[in-house]
């Protein structure tokens, strides 16, 4: 009984130190809704550039990535990543981009793909998250943010 409690914990500790290395190992993003702290490992994720400019109300951090794809990260003064934007040749990691809200989106993308004829931009208005999209080969643009996030006085409008 002894042995099998020490075979026991002895496979609790090598389980529990594989994902201590696992999550460790996961990069932390700047994604919609989480902290500017990441900007750093979003910047080394994309193999971009960093441009960091200031705004009355918000800080933008432009991140341009190989391919001349430009993302922005707009953070508010709370240092919460309130919305992003794109544009360039291809189409950047949604799921690095919309982090916790990547599930909100896919599921509302799957609606709006299955009810919609022919190719249209996406465009999803929900009150936790608005998604619009589009363009074409080489030529992509989009922008994401959560309505609740944006600081007063900002009009979501020009963020481009």
């Amino acid at each position: 009984m002894k042995k099998d409690r020490r075979i026991l914990f002895s496979r609790m500790s090598w389980t529990s130190v594989v994902l201590m290395m696992l999550a460790l190992s996961l990069p932390a993003l700047a994604a919609l809704g989480g902290d500017v702290t990441s900007v750093q490992e979003d910047r080394a994720q994309m193999k971009g550039t960093l441009k960091t400019t200031q705004a009355a109300a918000y800080t933008v951090h432009e991140i341009t990535a190989p391919g001349n794809t430009v993302i922005k990260e707009y953070v508010s003064p709370a240092g919460k990543v309130f919305a992003v934007t794109w544009h360039g040749q291809f189409i950047p990691n949604m799921q690095q981009l919309l982090g916790t809200y990547f599930e909100q989106y896919a599921q509302a993308a799957k609606t709006q793909r299955e009810s919609r004829v022919g190719r249209r931009p996406l465009n999803i208005q929900q009150p936790g998250l608005v998604f619009q999209n589009g363009g074409h080969m080489r030529s992509y643009y989009g922008r994401a943010y959560v309505p609740d996030m944006v600081p007063q006085g900002v009009n979501v409008d020009a963020l481009q």
